[in-house]
């Protein structure tokens, strides 16, 4: 009776052990990296990645996560250089992460997508934009956010159809984000028969555009697009002005941000940009508006939502496959639509949107904007 005694309680004991090994096993965190530009010039934009990002993790945590499992979201810096973006890319393969929100600049998510593909870890990002990112086949590697063969198109249109200029330039960065949109644009202007009077690209970082301002005045064109981000435009434009170079200016996605009007003072009023449809300005996330504004987080940067929505698609693909098996969650990301706070979304074949919409603003000397109707 004693030994039997000791023997079922040995029994219970190793079960009590198997049963918490399962549950510690059950409990593990789905780890997602949230990488992107922490430093650099373009930081405020993976500002907007990683809050979109982090309040959607604290909000799926909060209605009881994925399956029993709590999201853990982890940052990793890039500074939107390629060369650093590898080296994170790496990182995150060692560290034993299989979910990835980001990159965002092209030029970093391009090489990054090349590892997280070999090494079988799922992408997406919430901010780049160029085509080649999802034209190499790739089956882990997907976006919430449009192409430049589409916001190009978009706004060359606008320029042609609404502006009606009589010469343009088109100038950009000689970056694979900036220079895919230019070059976008260029077609679509000369398509529709606007005469491209310019193209051209100034390196990034650049601080004294005095030559590009002269050849514009020299080019005589009334327009002017530019592709790239924030830092050089908003140099430009105050420079234009101040050198009496009168035309308007439109961009990309990629300068609508707050700084551009703290870089450029009274000339950002009046820049066009295209950028993705005012996601915070949608009654039924205005919920979610409070709360980043609880937090003293901005909700309007063009990447905040889609970056939420990336989140939303890792948990939503993470149940509809029942496994966090990347490949899985893949093929269910692409079987399937899914309801997120930018919109009911579905992936076609290359891991892109099957349905996306870019939209024009005016810019406003206080960093507001407002859609053109």
């Amino acid at each position: 009776m004693h030994k039997a005694t000791r023997h079922l309680s040995r029994l219970f004991a190793a079960l009590a052990l198997a049963g918490a090994a399962l549950h510690a096993a059950a409990a593990e965190p789905i780890r997602i990296a949230l990488a992107g530009p922490v430093t650099g010039p373009v930081a405020q934009y993976g500002d907007m990645q990683f809050i979109g990002a982090k309040l959607a993790i604290e909000r799926i945590n909060q209605a009881g996560g994925v399956n029993g499992r709590l999201l853990e979201g982890t940052v990793y810096d890039d500074a939107c250089d390629p060369k650093q973006a590898v080296a994170v890319a790496n990182k995150i393969v060692n560290d034993g992460i299989a979910f990835v929100v980001g990159h965002l600049c092209s030029s970093s998510t391009q090489p990054a997508a090349d590892i997280y593909e070999d090494e079988g870890v799922l992408m997406i990002t919430p901010a780049a934009t160029s085509p080649q990112i999802t034209a190499q086949g790739h089956r882990l590697i997907f976006r919430t956010i449009g192409l430049d063969s589409l916001q190009g198109p978009t706004a060359g249109n606008f320029i042609a159809e609404r502006i009606k200029p009589g010469r343009v330039a088109v100038l950009h960065d000689k970056q694979q984000y900036g220079e895919g949109i230019a070059s976008a644009v260029r077609k679509t202007l000369q398509d529709k028969g606007v005469e491209v009077a310019l193209y051209e690209g100034i390196n990034a970082g650049d601080k004294d555009f005095s030559t590009i301002i002269a050849k514009l005045k020299q080019a005589g064109v009334d327009f002017v697009y530019y592709g790239g981000y924030h830092p050089e435009l908003g140099l430009l434009l105050r420079q234009s002005a101040e050198k009496g170079l009168k035309v308007r200016f439109m961009g990309p996605e990629g300068v609508g941000n707050k700084e551009l009007s703290a870089i450029a003072g009274d000339a950002a009023e009046g820049l066009l940009i295209t950028l993705p449809r005012a996601f915070d300005q949608a009654p039924e996330n205005q919920p979610l508006v409070e709360a980043f504004k609880a937090k003293n987080q901005d909700p309007s940067g063009p990447f905040v939502f889609p970056a939420y929505a990336a989140v939303q698609l890792i948990a939503q693909g993470i149940a509809k496959a029942g496994s966090d098996d990347p490949e899985a969650v893949a093929e269910a990301l692409r079987s399937n639509s899914f309801d997120t706070v930018t919109g009911t979304l579905a992936f076609d074949a290359r891991g892109d949107l099957k349905d996306f919409d870019f939209e024009v603003y005016e810019w406003h000397r206080d960093a507001t904007k407002t859609p053109v109707e």
